[in-house]
């Protein structure tokens, strides 16, 4: 359900006239009433019980039950990431996600529990999730571990997590903040964690990461679920260009021109002069005429 709100909402606000929510069936069981609750709530006008590749290719093109969309919004798993990738073009896209991702950036004074379950809450989404620890204190790298072995044991997706700390985890010891700050600006992940002594110091200083979480009690977990903005963030580095989904996904701009006659002759020569430098011929003829007809009526 967090997710159909954090599409859906910034949707409904920027004024989007119409939104529907494709969403898969769970093994033969009824459509989890938290998810249509949610849609209700977000404003969702349809919703089709669809999920995975086909319903990309049914949002994209359309079907006789699934209308063409605009713009298909939203995470997947790999394959939903690559048929969104696929039918860029015909329709809009809010990005090519691809496994979640979190650094969780520490110094001595963090809570090493707090670090471990952030951590654990991150690698239980999939076994392809990353979560990474940075820090500057071997003693916090130390504690952290046991809390992570013992607090794993006892989570229902510990398997899941455990998977993912396996496969994707990482420790990695600096010799200092400065230098922890240019590795996560390198990485550009997804989520940034700051459990420092004083975050907010070091928020000039990050320049790529689709979230940024500051303090003990901002955990990205509050972002995934309430905090305000949305929980769509870019993956895979891709937050050295691209930003969390938000109202702005769903604006565009449109330019208009129109010029009286004496702005147009204030410019019109300037027009030519580049048309005839790019080979246009027709494109500066199509100024020069007006030129032309403005100078004789003078």
């Amino acid at each position: 359900p967090s997710t159909v709100l954090m599409t859906a909402v910034p949707a409904r606000v920027a004024g989007v006239r119409e939104v529907i929510l494709c969403t898969p069936p769970q093994r033969g069981e009824a459509l989890n009433p938290a998810v249509i609750v949610a849609a209700e709530i977000a404003g969702v006008d349809a919703l089709y019980q669809v999920g995975g590749v086909p319903a990309i290719a049914a949002m994209a093109y359309g079907t006789a039950s699934v209308p063409k969309v605009d713009k298909i919004c939203g995470p997947g798993n790999i394959f939903v990431s690559y048929a969104k990738k696929l039918v860029q073009g015909s329709v809009d896209i809010d990005g090519v996600f691809g496994p979640t991702e979190t650094i969780v950036l520490a110094d001595k004074t963090a809570n090493a529990s707090f670090c471990a379950a952030d951590l654990i809450a991150q690698a239980e989404h999939d076994p392809l999730a990353t979560a990474i620890l940075i820090t500057n204190s071997q003693e916090l790298i130390d504690q952290v571990g046991s809390e992570v072995a013992r607090m794993i044991a006892e989570q229902p997706r510990g398997e899941v997590a455990q998977a993912a700390l396996d496969r994707q985890g990482r420790v990695v010891l600096v010799d200092s903040l400065e230098e922890a700050v240019d590795l996560v600006n390198r990485i550009a992940p997804e989520h940034l964690c700051l459990l420092l002594d004083d975050p907010w110091s070091w928020v000039d200083k990050i320049k790529h990461a689709g979230g940024l979480f500051l303090g003990e009690y901002s955990p990205e977990v509050m972002g995934d679920y309430i905090a305000g903005p949305s929980h769509v963030m870019p993956t895979g580095g891709t937050a050295r260009f691209g930003s969390a989904l938000s109202v702005h996904h769903f604006l565009r701009t449109m330019p208009v021109v129109g010029l009286s006659p004496s702005e147009f002759q204030k410019l019109g020569k300037a027009a030519v002069h580049i048309a005839d430098a790019e080979g246009l011929s027709g494109h500066a003829s199509a100024v020069q005429i007006r030129l032309d007809s403005l100078a004789k009526g003078a």
